[in-house]
């Protein structure tokens, strides 16, 4: 754990200096150490909630002696590995439990090697991402997305009363392979990155199919890809910071605030007409990328009236912002607890 940390901290603070020579030269040295390859079948095979659940192959490894075979492995087959298709299956949207939510599962080796991969180039990337991007990511949570809505509303004096809260239609699934693979650039591990997108999908009774776009939701890298993807939002929705002074990484007074959680975002703006101008660039930066919005969730909203956003309610009274669960968690959680 030590010397895997150490790492992520070397390639972090690389990319920030801007040495992008040193940050290949240290993503390598991660790609092939061994410390990550046990850390990464570690969180694979213990740790994470899906550790029972297998891939195409039926394999699992649930002991000691299982676990250090696949470690083994793993390790051995670091230069020669070629992904397998993930097996889809179906799980109740949360949102809206009528509805399935595809997921894809990797075979428990491919899991592994996603691990080792994203220790890799996580760290690069939580250097250059945004400031208000909480999906997904180290240390962040839903919590403080919210608590950053709070802090640009709240008060008597609060200018930006306009929202727009957007949802990204299927975003797992439609993201653009060559834009994507293309903000990646020369990381030393693209090849195999880009064979885990074009792995392709078995699903029982269909067999299997080839993916085109999108990254399997399910995946241990999934979510960052996803958060690579969606890097940039925050310049095309026109959002800018104070470069100097002591005021320097502080929003300019007349930019709109991006709050943005995995593919959902809310835009927090001045003006009606100023809500409407972010949501049409927005749209126009998404669409190459594969991506749009999904209408029926996406609207543009005063602040009196309010929006659900990430299970919360966030709605002005008068000159007071008042943050409390939204009706529909409420509900769910009230059935979920009468379940059990």
């Amino acid at each position: 754990e030590r010397e895997v940390e150490r790492l992520r901290q070397r390639i972090f603070k690389a990319t920030q200096e801007g040495d992008w020579p040193k940050v290949r030269n240290l993503q390598k040295l991660m790609l092939r150490s061994q410390s990550n390859t046990l850390l990464s079948v570690r969180q694979v095979t213990q740790r994470n909630t899906g550790r029972k659940t297998a891939g195409v192959d039926g394999e699992v490894a649930l002991t000691s002696e299982a676990r250090a075979s696949v470690a083994v492995r793993v390790h051995q087959s670091i230069t020669s590995w070629k992904p397998r298709a993930v097996k889809r299956v179906y799980i109740p949207k949360g949102s809206n439990p009528a509805k399935l939510r595809p997921l894809g599962i990797p075979v428990l080796t491919d899991r592994c090697h996603q691990a080792r991969v994203r220790n890799a180039l996580e760290p690069e990337w939580e250097a250059r991402f945004e400031p208000r991007s909480y999906g997904f990511r180290p240390g962040r949570s839903c919590q403080d997305a919210i608590g950053a809505i709070y802090l640009t509303c709240k008060g008597p004096l609060a200018k930006r009363i306009w929202a727009l809260d957007a949802d990204l239609a299927a975003a797992f699934d439609r993201i653009d392979h060559a834009r994507l693979l293309q903000a990646i650039g020369h990381f030393p591990a693209k090849r195999m990155v880009a064979d885990w997108l074009k792995a392709g999908v078995f699903e029982p009774g269909k067999g299997f199919t080839p993916t085109e776009e999108g990254t399997p939701q399910g995946g241990v890298i999934s979510p960052l890809l996803m958060n690579v993807a969606l890097h940039g939002l925050e310049e095309a929705a026109g959002v800018r910071y104070v470069v100097n002074g002591a005021q320097a990484g502080d929003t300019k007074k007349d930019s709109p605030v991006l709050v943005r959680y995995a593919d959902d975002m809310v835009v927090l703006c001045h003006s009606h007409e100023q809500a409407h101008r972010a949501k049409a660039k927005l749209a126009e930066w998404l669409a190459p990328r594969g991506l749009v919005f999904n209408e029926d969730k996406t609207q543009i909203v005063h602040l009196r009236d309010g929006f659900d956003f990430l299970g919360f309610n966030v709605r002005r009274y008068r000159h007071k912002l008042l943050i409390k669960p939204s009706k529909a968690a409420v509900g769910r959680l009230r059935k979920r607890l009468a379940e059990e």
